[in-house]
């Protein structure tokens, strides 16, 4: 299904198309190539990381109008789809007045759509919120942005309420991957992978619920990750449940991810799960012993099934990681339930709240995968599912602390395959049950006729629609096997990181580590080595 463009993505033409009207015609020229104040200026974006950006700022090499410039234009004139608003004028009126001194200081930076800005949409990626403008800054992008020093120029694709690991919205369309166009960018963070990978930011932010860092990083070649829950603020509005997401960005390296840490992590006395920072997470890179540590590889963890050569890939890279470092390699059967399906029936009460009586009138401006589930979850998520579902929870983390007691590092891959389809909703190629509801009004009608049936005779068997859940996991594997490799870290709650692993079929593959609760610092080392001795492309090389 091509999914047509939307409002937003015109106001972000126009917005861009005022650019020559900001922009004298000497500016013009100097991102041409041409010298000014002893800077010589292109029309790329930088293709390095953001850490090498500013210290190009510090010694005068780039200016950050000047970048900003070459950053509009180069998202103007890009087909990755991956901006659904760019805002010219304030981006190039922060970079005026950069304070180079601070950690980001001038970067153009990109903000995923899900979290708010001041003034700018704030549609949660959906039709249903296509005229919304936030009327507040979140508080992570404060400290982004006042504390770091980083220029926003923008908000980038995300899925629909962050509920898929996709990059299709009926709002702003298809978001292409930048190694291969047609090619998922992930999700839900899809848009900010893709535009760093594709080389128009070297700074993105992001947020992961189920993997939504770590998913797009590996299908675009960057680095994810994802910090023990609590590290990064989720005020305001932070939910009480699911209690997994997570807050960061995508990079091109590990000392940006590291840098971003120092500048948001930290308590915020707004959202009561936060963490202490004690800062010196880029000063304290490479300073940690990991010989003798050990590691676990299990490339399916929790038994899914991984496409032709990911697991070779995985295996080879994770054996070169621990040969580097002088880790030992230990043998760990794990085996954590798989609780996908009924984590993603309950993690639906959010966004029924969010709609609040706007439900279920606005389904029809919902992605069909959306709002099935909100059907689904209506039917089938009652006491016993919840019941069900925390029993699972609780086995999951006994897994996993089993694990930990054992090892101090776990390796997996962080998708079962390389990107797949850009229009698909699912890797999977073969129709199945979800193909047919979503294809007529007829189908979409019958089952939520027969949803409603199971919803009555729920009460008289409550068990039904976990019976239904567990039916529907086995039969329909690419239903809950899209995440159910990262999902595991947001539920145990412990930090997580998609390192760069090589290409299969020329795209590239992620390579994720866990690790346990608060040792975000020993992943960031993980990274690091693998950085030093097998580098990964700053950008895609397409």
């Amino acid at each position: 299904m091509l999914v047509e463009r939307s409002e937003p993505l015109g106001e972000r033409s126009r917005n861009l198309s005022g650019l020559a009207a900001l922009t004298s015609a000497a500016q013009r020229e100097h991102r041409l190539g041409f010298w000014c104040d002893n800077a010589q200026v292109t029309d790329t974006p930088w293709q390095d990381d953001a850490c090498s950006l500013v210290d190009a700022f510090r010694a005068g090499d780039r200016s950050p109008v000047e970048e900003v410039e070459a950053t509009l234009a180069a998202i103007e004139s890009s087909d990755l789809n991956c901006f659904s608003f760019v805002d010219p004028e304030r981006a190039l009126a922060a970079a005026r007045k950069a304070d180079l001194s601070l950690p980001f200081g001038g970067v153009p930076t990109a903000i995923k759509e899900l979290e708010s800005y001041e003034g700018w949409p704030y549609t949660g990626a959906s039709l249903v919120y296509k005229d919304r403008i936030a009327d507040h800054t979140g508080h992570s992008v404060v400290r982004l942005v006042e504390g770091g020093g980083a220029v926003p120029v923008g908000l980038t694709c995300a899925s629909e309420f962050g509920g898929l690991n996709i990059s299709v919205t009926r709002l702003n369309g298809v978001t292409h991957n930048p190694w291969k166009h047609g090619r998922t960018a992930g999700g839900s963070s899809g848009g900010s992978a893709s535009a760093v990978a594709g080389g128009l930011v070297s700074l993105a932010t992001a947020g992961d619920g189920g993997g939504s860092i770590r998913i797009p990083a590996a299908y675009c070649g960057l680095l994810g990750m994802k910090g023990t829950f609590g590290r990064i603020t989720r005020a305001p509005g932070a939910n009480t449940r699911p209690n997994t997401v997570v807050l960061g960005n995508t990079s091109r390296s590990v000392r940006d991810a590291a840098r971003y840490y120092d500048v948001c992590a930290g308590l915020d006395p707004w959202d009561p799960t936060t963490l202490p920072s004690s800062g010196g997470w880029e000063a304290g890179l490479g300073t940690h012993d990991l010989a003798g540590k050990k590691v676990a590889v299990v490339p399916n963890l929790g038994g899914v099934t991984l496409e032709p050569g990911v697991e070779e890939r995985i295996r080879t890279e994770a054996a070169e990681l621990i040969a580097a470092t002088g880790m030992v390699q230990v043998d760990l059967t794990i085996e954590p339930p798989n609780l996908a399906a009924q984590w993603m029936m309950g993690n639906l009460a959010t966004l029924l709240a969010e709609l609040g009586d706007r439900w279920p009138s606005c389904a029809k401006d919902l992605t069909d995968e959306v709002a099935l589930g909100m059907f689904l979850s209506q039917s089938l998520y009652n006491l016993k599912t919840a019941a069900v579902a925390e029993n699972l929870r609780v086995a999951a983390n006994e897994e996993m602390g089993r694990a930990f007691e054992q090892v101090d590092f776990v390796i997996a891959a962080t998708n079962p395959g390389p990107a797949f389809d850009a229009e698909a909703a699912t890797s999977n190629t073969e129709k199945d049950l979800t193909d047919v509801v979503r294809s007529s009004t007829a189908g979409k009608l019958g089952l939520r006729g027969a949803l409603g049936g199971v919803r009555f005779a729920a009460a008289a068997a409550p068990g039904l629609p976990n019976w239904l859940l567990d039916t529907a996991s086995r039969r329909l594997p690419d239903m809950v096997n899209m995440g159910a490799l990262t999902i595991l870290a947001n539920i145990y709650g412990n930090p997580a990181v998609s390192i760069p692993a090589g290409t299969v079929d020329g795209l590239p593959i992620g390579m994720q580590v866990l690790g346990r609760h608060h040792e975000d610092a020993l992943l960031f080392d993980v990274a690091l080595a693998v950085e030093r001795n097998h580098p990964w492309p700053m950008v895609a090389p397409a």
